[in-house]
């Protein structure tokens, strides 16, 4: 105190020499005092955890597409898993294993144990938290098929080791500290395949110490017994612990073998201590986080940010396990020739950002997830919509493959067989039955898509007559009609590229197919009858009863009457022109729900993150902000990218503003924040958003670095003022990929007033069906 009253008295030009002399040491204190960070530590897993109205994400500690996945198994059956308030247990491949202390006995819920999260670290690479009931810190990490590990225990006499199968188990006591066995797979949705033939997980657990004395149990009952098979098996170790002593439990997986098994967890343990591992995997987050590095921002965006894209890094899951890899699609191992085999991919939704961007930051790996694809073909016959572990599960609509394949053919990636490749487009836009959540041939709905042009609506009152129609899902046939057409319009690109003009003619007039579901009368996308008559009574809103699905896909005519992704231009002849494109793309956001916002979200709940009927949460709407670059308006992409970006994501546990669905929401974010977007998968060109860090590079593939400059950028200088890409001027709200494919530099000057001129031009929209074919034919 006395020190602050004599400086108060300084004299202005004493105070001077004091700020010239201090200022270096309050710099270096402020920079000792917030070292720089790595990448991976901006990762928070358990943003999301708890849902918007559905799925919450999962804080899995695994690789970068991983095939083990890691995180704690918490109950009872809370759907926000950042709500639940115990942990039953972690994954040890099918496998449920838990420590605990004080009394056994047979049933796996009464090891659960309470926990906190103001005790707990969860990252990409490491998890550890206090087992609050038991007085056990448990702590993990992963190897790429392996999972690791360690509990400290408090002093107890009676201290326990559990671990517990479902349906179809084998389990096996090997030694006094090691267990082995199996389990059928089981997943989120029905695979196509036989009951005898569904697919299995093996382990094989290695401890530390020795168990002491254990039993197994089966049907309620403890035995010596040290084989087992059947439902609802079991293992219980009982010994005693000192205070801070420790066991690790070290866990292969494998879709092969138990030998297998064995040997991936020798594979990727290769000796080390569990911290070893657990600095391994952190090392591998670092690599795949700087594929994307930063300047700029806040600390709250960049934790977003790398958060994002550690979720757009887990799928696809690559299964390959020394050189081969068991596939669901014939129930056979195979050898992997080189490429790695990938399954668990929901493709409706992931090839609209989450492929691309992987596909920018690793082509490689991408074209081995198109390899894949093809192997299951093969295998299979079909091209699946959702390949699991167990096979194609076939949920949802579209033949979106054609649209994986495409991207990367167009950019320029083509290690894959481009004939097979077409064959197996082909195949499913000809002869797979277009019916949401089904695989098959063609049903006589089908027939109506190809000879009069839509797929048809029951009619107002009418009842389901056809049975091959899912009773849950319905027809949803305005989407089916529009997401076929882009799938046809894939085809015909590719047929093109190929020299199949005969092909490309009739898919691309297919690709027109949207136009038919257009009411010009109302000006929104509706459903039609077989007869060809606009279904009676149809409300743009409301319509289609539970989630939309007697018209639409989880959301309605609103949204979908904007989701022709490949013909931009199209859309707007057809609603009169670009005037009336922006001013019904600007009610979108502006229109309100029904007469409570809850009534409308109890019909849709897969609608969240609402602005206006634009719904941030599901993936059909993903494209819509970045539709004002196509007519003239890019001005106010950069606004809702901005709005939606700060409004919808978050870093806690309600920061995702719906179903992640594997990192396809989250994949929206990287590239939004990065500034621009593929609104049309399958035409190699990214429109230009706003981006939030004054400089981002990006490291494509090996082949370059594309370093995107945000000059003058802030929350409110979010308005591109002017553009240079590679040194020349930009005056496009778009570029190709061929411009950055070998690197090269966006510099974008940035303001707090829209430059309304910039991007504007007609004849500087983004390429779009309609366009390039007006151009062919002058």
């Amino acid at each position: 105190m006395q020190l602050f009253e004599k400086w108060t008295y300084l004299d202005s030009a004493t105070w001077l020499i004091v700020i010239v002399i201090c200022t270096p040491f309050l710099h270096a204190a402020s920079a000792h005092s917030a070292p720089k960070k790595d990448l991976v530590e901006y990762v928070s897993p358990n943003i999301g955890g708890i849902g918007q109205l559905l799925t919450a994400t999962i804080p899995y500690v695994q690789l970068p597409h991983g095939m083990a996945r890691l995180a704690p198994i918490t109950m009872p059956n809370i759907s926000d898993r950042y709500l639940a308030d115990k942990i039953s247990g972690f994954p040890a491949g099918p496998a449920l294993l838990m420590a605990s202390i004080g009394d056994g006995g047979t049933n796996p819920d009464a090891y659960a144990s309470g926990f906190d999260h103001d005790f707990e670290t969860s990252t990409p690479y490491y998890y550890a938290v206090d087992l609050d009931t038991w007085g056990i810190k448990a702590e993990l990490t992963v190897g790429q098929d392996s999972a690791y590990y360690r509990f400290t225990f408090p002093k107890t006499p009676r201290g326990h080791l559990m671990l517990s199968l479902g349906t179809d188990a084998e389990l096996q006591v090997v030694s006094d500290r090691t267990l082995q066995g199996s389990q059928e797979i089981h997943v989120e949705f029905t695979p196509i395949v036989a009951k005898a033939s569904a697919p299995r997980e093996y382990f094989y657990i290695e401890f530390s110490r020795p168990f002491g004395q254990w039993q197994t149990w089966f049907d309620k009952k403890l035995t010596q017994e040290a084989n087992l098979t059947g439902d609802k098996i079991g293992f219980v170790s009982d010994l005693a612990f000192a205070a801070g002593q420790q066991v690790e439990a070290h866990v292969g997986i494998s879709y092969i073998s138990v030998e297998q098994a064995k040997k991936n967890l020798l594979r990727d343990s290769r000796g080390l201590s569990f911290d070893q591992v657990q600095q391994s995997t952190r090392s591998a987050w670092n690599k795949a986080l700087g594929a994307v590095s930063t300047t700029g921002g806040t600390e709250k965006q960049r934790t977003i940010f790398y958060t994002a894209l550690y979720r757009s890094l887990g799928r696809m899951t690559d299964i390959t396990e020394d050189g081969r890899y068991y596939s669901a699609f014939d129930h056979s191992v195979h050898d992997s020739g080189g490429h790695n085999f990938y399954v668990d991919d929901g493709i409706w939704d992931t090839y609209r950002s989450l492929h691309p961007l992987q596909l920018l930051l690793d082509p490689r790996r991408q074209q081995d997830m198109i390899r894949s694809y093809l192997r299951m073909y093969e295998q299979s016959g079909w091209l699946p919509s959702f390949p699991s572990i167990a096979g194609e599960q076939s949920p949802m609509i579209g033949h979106h493959a054609a649209a994986l394949i495409l991207d990367a053919y167009a950019k320029g990636y083509r290690d894959f067989d481009v004939e097979e490749a077409y064959e197996a487009i082909r195949k499913n836009e000809t002869e797979a039955t277009l019916l949401p959540w089904r695989r098959g041939p063609l049903t006589a709905l089908d027939r109506v898509y190809f000879d009069k042009g839509f797929f048809p609506a029951l009619s107002y009152g009418e009842k389901e007559f056809a049975p091959e129609v899912d009773h849950g899902e319905r027809r949803q046939a305005v989407s089916v009609t529009i997401e076929n057409s882009f799938d046809d319009w894939c085809l015909a690109q590719l047929a093109k590229a190929m020299g199949k003009n005969k092909d490309a003619d009739y898919f691309s007039r297919l690709a027109h197919n949207y136009q038919n579901v257009f009411n010009p009368t109302i000006g929104f996308m509706a459903p039609r009858s077989a007869e060809g008559k606009w279904v009676e009574h149809f409300d743009p809103k409301l319509g289609g009863g539970q989630g939309g699905r007697e018209y639409f896909t989880e959301v309605n005519s609103w949204i979908y009457t904007f989701g022709v992704q490949h013909d931009v231009a199209g859309l707007m002849q057809l609603m009169g022109g670009r005037d009336q494109f922006n001013a019904k793309l600007d009610k979108l956001f502006q229109e309100q729900y029904s007469e409570y916002k809850f009534q409308f979200l109890s019909q849709f709940p897969d609608a969240t993150g609402l602005v206006g009927l634009y719904a941030q949460g599901n993936e059909p709407s993903l494209h819509i902000p970045y539709l004002y670059d196509f007519s003239g308006q890019p001005w106010k992409t950069q606004r809702r990218v901005r709005e939606l970006m700060d409004v919808w994501y978050g870093d806690g546990p309600l920061g995702i503003p719906g179903d992640d669905d594997g990192g396809e929401t989250s994949s929206w974010y990287v590239m939004s924040a990065m500034g621009f977007y593929p609104v049309c998968p399958g035409s190699p060109v990214y429109e230009i958003g706003s981006p939030i860090f004054a400089k981002t590079v990006i490291r494509i593939g090996g082949a370059g670095e594309f370093t995107v400059i945000a000059d003058g950028v802030s929350k409110q200088n979010k308005y591109i003022q002017s553009a240079t890409l590679n040194g020349r001027p930009l005056e496009k709200a778009w570029f190709r990929h061929a411009d950055i494919a070998q690197g090269g530099t966006l510099i974008l000057k940035m303001g707090d007033k829209p430059n309304r001129a910039w991007g504007s031009s007609r004849q500087d929209a983004p390429p779009s069906m309609s366009n390039e074919e007006a151009n062919a034919t002058k």
